[in-house]
């Protein structure tokens, strides 16, 4: 019987494996609340964030986690290292505020963040160096690691809007800044990839491509977006979008990723008939109205639709249809991983 890794290998190869994997992103919008704690401690204390995700492994032992050992503080800690000012709070993750709400003064004062320098990016480094070196004493690793993608920390040094309104009034200019946000991002993955032990994979996580027409997605986004997965082909390539953007689906089917986890809006089965021949799904129960508000019966039953309606075939990894959103049930994680086994024991 195979490992639920490498289920999910074969998988992201858009293979069909013994049975469906289950493979959550799961990080500080729900890992501190489900082990009870503060969510600065979380960042505070390396044991304590040692033992709750060293945890999920013994609690849901059938489960991939999405990157697994995730180093991350919320979203400060790319717009960090381009001199966002991060902040911290006792119940949700750090966030950052908007640097110059300006898209020309990012056209023309931005320069590549060092990943060894600037930021909170040598502090996640330097952990990730420490954490695998413990990891490697129990039999364990570190398989994926993660960035932000680069509307997203665009979005994040200058504010949404001027960022929408810059790429429709001056697409070069915002071309030029997602360039440069792009080569950082590089830069940064090669970072965390260096400092572990045989790294198999990386995510990228760009939900607001979602909110662009197809025309701005292919003349100003992926050009960048596909350097990004180029530079790590090879290595299991995930993206994360749970913005809906099924208007965008033949499109980023040509980004070069191989795992595509995404909205669950977006209809599994319309997903695979626009990018399965290329790309692996991973989704796409409801993350809130039912991984939340849900009951485990319910899970269960979305669950068993989305693999009826998006596993034959193979190239299918059940999931939310997003991150596990803050406040999700452990029992409703359970559901998941049984709709799974029954499925593919034929029940």
């Amino acid at each position: 019987m195979s490992t639920p890794w490498e289920r999910f290998v074969v998988a992201a190869r858009r293979g069909t494996p013994d049975q469906v994997p289950v493979a959550l992103i799961v990080d500080s919008p729900w890992l501190p609340g489900y082990a009870g704690i503060d969510t600065r401690d979380y960042y505070l204390f390396p044991d304590r964030w040692y033992a709750i995700n060293r945890g999920l492994l013994e609690r849901f032992p059938d489960a991939v986690w999405i990157p697994g050992w995730w180093i991350e503080y919320g979203m400060a800690v790319e717009p960090s290292a381009f001199g966002a000012k991060p902040h911290f709070y006792a119940d949700r993750p750090p966030s950052v505020e908007p640097v110059v709400a300006d898209l020309g003064f990012w056209a023309r004062e931005i320069e590549p963040a060092d990943p060894r320098e600037d930021g909170l990016m040598p502090l996640v480094v330097r952990q990730y160096e420490a954490l695998d070196e413990r990891l490697r004493a129990e039999g364990l690793g570190v398989r994926m690691v993660c960035a932000r993608g680069p509307m997203t920390v665009a979005s994040y040094l200058m504010g949404v809007m001027p960022l929408m309104e810059g790429m429709a009034l001056d697409p070069d200019g915002a071309s030029h800044v997602l360039d440069v946000i792009s080569k950082s991002i590089i830069r940064w993955l090669q970072a965390q990839l260096d400092a572990i032990h045989a790294p198999e994979g990386i995510m990228v996580l760009d939900d607001l491509v979602g909110m662009v027409s197809r025309r701005h997605y292919q003349a100003i986004i992926e050009p960048h977006l596909r350097r990004i997965f180029d530079a790590f082909d090879g290595l299991i390539r995930v993206y994360h979008n749970d913005t809906p953007c099924e208007h965008l689906l033949p499109a980023l089917a040509d980004a070069h990723f191989d795992v595509f986890n995404f909205s669950h809006v977006t209809d599994v089965a319309a997903a695979k008939a626009a990018m399965g021949h290329c790309v692996a799904l991973m989704g796409n129960v409801p993350p809130l109205d039912l991984g939340v508000r849900g009951s485990p019966d319910e899970v269960y039953r979305a669950a068993w639709d989305v693999l009826e309606r998006g596993a034959p075939g193979g190239g299918l990894i059940l999931s939310f249809g997003g991150g596990v959103a803050p406040g999700t049930p452990p029992e409703n994680i359970d559901a998941l991983l049984q709709a799974a086994r029954d499925w593919g024991s034929g029940k």
